[in-house]
């Protein structure tokens, strides 16, 4: 797997209109690839959240961690609208960012 090193806030899910995730990392491909195998413990093994439904490239990881926590402070039907707008089908998204 290539090593890509690009801050970024993602959001997993595990079905459409599931249970979703947000997240923050400089490597999207690694750390996508971690949640849909369960490598590490936590919410997204516990509650099956392996679709890369959404995600926002940005300069800084400051950048990232600021939208990050402005994401996570909003309601659920933001965070919904956030994935609807540029993934209405919820589609996984892995298989792109790996390209």
């Amino acid at each position: 797997m290539q090593r890509h090193f690009q801050p970024c806030v993602y959001i997993m899910a595990s079905s459409r209109n599931g249970t979703i995730y947000v997240g923050v990392t400089s490597n999207l491909p690694q750390r996508a690839f971690q949640h849909r195998e369960g490598v590490v413990d936590g919410f997204t093994k516990r509650y099956g959240c392996k679709l890369l439904v959404w995600f926002e490239l940005h300069a800084t990881m400051e950048q990232a961690i600021l939208r990050e926590k402005q994401i996570k402070g909003g309601s659920r039907s933001k965070k919904l609208a956030l994935i609807e707008r540029s993934n209405p089908q919820w589609k996984d998204l892995f298989e792109q960012v790996c390209a």
